[in-house]
Order: structure tokens, then sequence, then C-alpha cells
């Protein structure tokens, strides 16, 4: 039988209720992996008529947590960020996305934005993910439509974040 992002949900909340850190997040994120393996679950949420730029397709009641179904068309460029006070992962399921990843230089203070510096640039190609703790900066470039399924530590559009701006 194939696994369901629901199912996939709930081992994800049995992973992060036992270990809510880094080693717990890791294993996410090769779960993950797994998932961008699965031609059933992108085909149901990632398929040719999805087109939503943000989509839940799971969200769990207890940790908050959830999945997203991403899907941009043509080219884009997120500025630096974090997700405030919460954790991310990208899965990288269709198309390549170029991350950055940046070293905070200057904290945020007085409604002032926060200066960056990058360090680190890599390509997320299909079946790979990658893990961002909570206050790691990054950004994302695609230059062609991407698809992705992301988990969120919690529904980033309900926190407050930290603006960022290259030194």
């Amino acid at each position: 039988m194939k696994q369901t992002i629901e199912q996939f949900g709930g081992q994800c909340h049995d992973i992060l209720k036992q270990n809510p850190g880094p080693e717990g997040l890791e294993q996410v994120r090769q779960g993950l992996e797994r998932i961008l393996s699965d031609a059933d679950i992108l085909a149901q949420h990632l398929g040719p008529d999805a087109d939503a730029p943000r989509k839940i397709i799971y969200e769990d009641p207890e940790l908050k947590f959830c999945i997203l179904a991403h899907v941009f068309k043509g080219s884009n460029e997120s500025p630096p960020h974090d997700h405030g006070p919460t954790w991310a992962i990208y899965g990288q399921a269709r198309g390549t996305t170029e991350m950055t990843e940046y070293r905070v230089v200057e904290t945020s203070e007085d409604g002032k934005p926060g200066k960056v510096e990058a360090f680190k640039s890599y390509e997320l190609r299909p079946g790979m993910a990658v893990a961002y703790e909570a206050g790691q900066v990054h950004a994302p470039k695609r230059t062609g439509e991407t698809r992705l399924i992301r988990i969120e530590g919690v529904n980033v559009t309900t926190v407050k974040r930290t603006p960022y701006e290259l030194v």
C-alpha cells in the first residue's frame, strides 16, 4: 500500500514528539526525501493541475507543523529571510532552486532590518531536501517553474519574521 501525506504527517508527528531538536528535524528531512520519490504523492499534490504557490496539504493538530505544496511558475527570487521562531524543510520535487545561505552580521534593532552576508550557495534538484533551523537565514532563486513540498515548524503566515538586507 502506498503512503499518503496524512501517514507521512503522522510519522513526522511521532519523530518530532520524541525528538523536537536537530536530530528529529534531520529524520523528518530524510523522510521528506523519500516522499519526493513517491510518484503518486507528487501526482496528487504537485501534478499538472496543481498551480497554487502555497497550499497546506497537512497540518498537525498538536505540534502545529504543516506540510505545503508549492508551485512556482516562471522565475522568482526571494530576499534573504528566516522563518521567525521556527524551522523549515524545503523539498525539491520538480525544477531546480538555487539556495543561498546567509550569516547575520548585524541584528535587527528598532524596526530596522538586520544585515546579512552570503556565505554558501548550492542547487536543490529533484529528490533533495534541506532543513533550516529557526533563525537560519536563506534565500531561494528560481529561473523556471519549480514544484516543492515544504514543511514548516508552524504556519509561518502566523508568526512575526525579522526583515534582512544584504551588507
